[in-house]
């Protein structure tokens, strides 16, 4: 049974784990960041033509300003987030299955140009195109302290789970460059590959930025 580290947060890094345990996986969790809520002022619904969220945790921390904006068209970048906003009582929601630049230019194609963007402090890059965005940070990723059983758990032979450029970087800090050669490495797009540096017994990320390629070529790693 090959090791698989999860390093995002929590309460993402749960759903993860339940996915690499059903495909076989010793898996431990060892999240890198905490979400935290941030104070916000939601601005008048009237001034967009829709909403878009790009991250679970924003629905999930955006507090009680989120529901000002039920009546908008509503985007999600992918499934986890859809489901949360469903869960945050937004009826109807438009759910992408690429990356925020995809979702982007369905907004567009769509004939929306005003569009609320509730994201974190940090989001991934995305072609606007002829959007114009009004992006407001709702939460933010607090670096959690280091923890020496991630060393400890890091077999070789082991894969860790990058679910963004930051984790990435963090990992890199974590784990000193000669004691890499026996992990392997998948992130969630070639930026978050990129940030983890380099000496690693393997890297490799999906074409898709979703969970299930990502476990797809975790599983390949096993054969």
């Amino acid at each position: 049974m090959r090791r698989l580290l999860i390093l995002r947060p929590e309460p993402a890094a749960g759903r993860t784990a339940d996915k690499a345990a059903r495909r076989g996986f010793d898996v431990l969790r060892h999240p890198l960041f905490a979400p935290l809520p941030l104070d916000w002022s939601a601005p008048p619904a009237d001034g967009f033509d829709a909403l878009l969220l790009t991250s679970a945790n924003a629905v999930r921390l955006a507090g009680p300003g989120l529901a000002d904006y039920r009546a908008l068209p509503t985007y999600a970048v992918g499934a986890a987030t859809a489901a949360a906003l469903h869960e945050g009582g937004f009826a109807e929601v438009i759910c992408g299955e690429g990356d925020a630049s995809a979702i982007a230019a369905r907004i567009a194609a769509d004939g929306h140009r005003a569009v609320l963007h509730l994201a974190g402090t940090t989001v991934a890059p995305m072609e606007a195109g002829p959007l114009r965005l009004t992006r407001i940070a709702v939460y933010t990723m607090a670096c959690l302290p280091s923890d020496p059983a991630l060393l400890r758990d890091a077999t070789p032979g082991a894969i860790l789970l990058i679910h963004s450029p930051r984790a990435g970087e963090r990992l890199a800090e974590c784990i000193p460059l000669d004691g890499r050669s026996a992990l392997h490495i998948v992130a969630i797009s070639q930026a978050a590959l990129a940030a983890c540096g380099s000496g690693w017994a393997s890297l490799s990320a999906p074409h898709k930025p979703v969970d299930d390629d990502m476990l797809a070529l975790a599983l390949s790693l096993c054969e």
